[in-house]
């Protein structure tokens, strides 16, 4: 149908005339209620907001030196962190001549991942972030298994 005709048969009918794909050759266009169309397109997009589900990175930092008492207290907290679906990055930071014993560092991440295999596993191995941080994502469990 040509546009004119198309235009006139939408101002006949009071509704108007809405273009649904542009890349198409030619053109598809529909005749309708424009705000009653935007209305329910913003109702789709608020259904699926709903049933998004949003998974936050918490960052829980360690140092090579890390007390007894602060690591169980991390550790509690990584738990409880997996447990609500949560991912958490681990980070080592090093200060100053610790830069020289990243071993240290590295084995810090590897009794943390040691200590909270039935909860969490690694997304990607250890691997060193800015100038003086190793880190490395761990992924709840239940999550790990969907994907």
């Amino acid at each position: 149908m040509p546009l004119f005709a198309a235009i006139k048969l939408a101002k006949e009918k009071s509704l108007d005339l809405v273009e649904m794909s542009k890349d198409a050759v030619p053109p598809v266009c529909r005749i309708m209620d424009y705000g009653k169309f935007r209305y329910e397109q913003s109702k789709k997009l608020q259904e699926a907001r709903k049933k998004q589900v949003v998974v936050h990175i918490k960052e829980v930092k360690f140092r090579p030196n890390t007390d007894e008492h602060d690591y169980r207290f991390k550790l509690k907290n990584i738990i409880n962190f997996l447990k609500e679906g949560n991912k958490v990055k681990l980070a080592v930071t090093f200060k100053g001549r610790e830069l020289v014993h990243t071993d240290l560092g590295i084995k810090v991440i590897l009794r943390v991942i040691e200590d909270i295999k039935e909860f969490g596993i690694p997304e990607f191995p250890i691997k060193p972030d800015v100038k003086r941080t190793f880190s490395t994502v761990i992924v709840p469990v239940k999550a790990k298994k969907v994907q």
